[in-house]
């Protein structure tokens, strides 16, 4: 018997700090593994001393920044997100779970793709405010300039009948610039993050039935439920498969736009090999550190309904 939990309200704090936690832990990895690469190649490269001489010192101030940016960086995202999902799910419901015992079942899809694409919307409005803001700003400021600029040329070098640049090209792109990014990317990250979600909880509720779905363990807390833990090899296998299916589809459509179909079969058994065993090591890795972390740091709270 499949029990639907809606997920209310996401505790901003736990949240933040196991999300930026478990960002960092793997961008240290992600380090270390990038410093051995270029060192394997100032390795086979003859005379590459003083490369090899730079890569150690680059390496090292990567293996430290790397992971610290990743884990600030982090904290404003996750925290951004968790404070946008508690103001926007009262108004257009929270994301549906699907459980059967600690078993995700099933992902009600327009629950998930509503709520994940309103916040990738609101999101995706306030990057775009700066952005379109300082943007429209310095192109503002440009348009303004040329014609001071150009008159001065004129007056320097005594040009007569001289056409003097006005800077309305500028000031057309700077209104271009600001709708584009406030009003028009908005519109076109809800309108991909609804179709996305959607397609990943259609193909989710398709396959699990066949390959077995993640497992959330949760335990009752203070006005709530925790995330105790996270059984690796089912929350691995069951969105590896699916993230797969997704890539299959991304990769036979772009292989489409080449004109050619052997190349779109070829990019999609790539790709969907590709996702797979990608989806597979990041989730495997980031369930392993979710369950070290949890009795040390406190896993993520939920009030469910």
């Amino acid at each position: 018997m499949v029990d639907i939990k809606e997920i209310k309200h996401i505790r901003a704090a736990p949240f933040t700090l196991m999300s930026s936690s478990i960002h960092a832990i793997l961008a240290f990895i992600a380090a270390i593994l990038i410093v051995l690469f270029f060192g394997s190649i100032a390795a086979f490269i003859p005379g590459a001393g003083m490369f090899a001489a730079f890569i150690a010192v680059l390496g090292l101030a990567i293996i430290i920044l790397y992971p610290l940016t990743a884990f600030f960086w982090n904290i404003l995202s996750a925290f951004v997100v968790a404070l946008l999902y508690n103001l926007i799910a009262p108004k257009v419901g929270g994301i549906k779970l699907g459980m059967e015992g600690d078993e995700l079942k099933s992902l009600p899809v327009v629950s998930v793709a509503l709520i994940l694409a309103c916040v990738a919307a609101v999101v995706t409005f306030l990057i775009g405010l700066y952005m379109g803001l300082a943007g429209s700003s310095v192109l503002s400021l440009i348009s303004g300039v040329i014609p001071i600029a150009g008159a001065a040329v004129a007056n320097a070098t005594n040009a007569t009948n001289a056409t003097v640049p006005t800077g309305g090209l500028f000031g057309a792109i700077s209104g271009i610039w600001a709708l584009f990014w406030i009003i028009l990317m908005p519109i076109m990250a809800f309108i991909f993050s609804f179709i996305g979600y959607a397609l990943f909880a259609i193909f989710y509720n398709i396959i699990i039935p066949k390959v077995g779905g993640m497992k959330l363990i949760f335990a009752e807390a203070v006005n709530g439920f925790e995330l105790t833990n996270i059984p690796v090899v089912p929350a691995a296998l069951s969105i590896s498969v699916v993230s797969a299916v997704l890539g299959a589809i991304y990769g036979f459509i772009s292989g489409i736009m080449t004109g050619d179909f052997v190349v779109a079969i070829i990019w999609l058994v790539m790709y969907a090999i590709m996702y797979f065993i990608m989806y597979f090591i990041i989730v495997a890795l980031a369930t392993i550190f979710y369950n070290f972390l949890q009795p040390r740091i406190g896993g993520i709270k939920l009030v469910l309904e």
